[in-house]
């Protein structure tokens, strides 16, 4: 079983997936007209990748989040084809996208490991209060999760490919 429902009063901890999320970020410049780019806020669905020790220890008083989305519609918007989800991403072979399966309160969802935000411990607790945490990964899920965020961020890229000798 990848998702367990937590208690009300389970404290934040890494792997909670939580809904209404405000995120703030920087809206693109449609224009060389416009110089000043504007902060938009959004609510988005989440999960928590800061480590369950640091939550727990209350070392964390900012929590780093990735944004969850439903895989259908990354599909409906033409971001990704469904043959890639099924394929490629699903079997863990895409940086930056982790794939989580239906199950209980969750559809097939992507998490983007390229949209992070880092958001106060106490405004993901308030969710939790309000009951906007709807589930949870659970272990050894929530460290596979863990380890593909830190392969996106320390793998080495080279400049180009080694040649080979093989003919084509």
């Amino acid at each position: 079983m990848i998702y367990r429902a937590p208690r009300m009063e389970d404290a934040l901890t890494q792997g909670d997936i939580l809904y209404d999320c405000p995120l703030v970020y920087w809206e693109s410049l449609s224009s060389e007209v416009e110089t000043k780019p504007r902060p938009v806020t959004v609510r988005t669905r989440v999960v928590v990748l800061t480590q369950a020790c640091d939550l727990v220890q209350s070392k964390a008083t900012r929590v780093l989040v990735a944004v969850v989305h439903e895989a259908q519609n990354l599909v409906d918007r033409g971001i990704l084809k469904s043959n890639v989800i099924r394929d490629q991403i699903r079997s863990h072979r895409v940086y930056g996208w982790y794939f989580l399966p239906h199950g209980g309160v969750m559809e097939e969802s992507l998490v983007d490991l390229r949209h992070l935000h880092t958001v106060p411990r106490l405004v993901l607790d308030r969710l939790v209060e309000a009951g906007k945490r709807v589930t949870s990964i659970c272990t050894p899920y929530r460290e596979h999760l863990a380890q593909h965020f830190a392969v996106t961020y320390s793998r080495i890229a080279l400049p180009l490919p080694f040649e080979t000798q093989a003919e084509s």
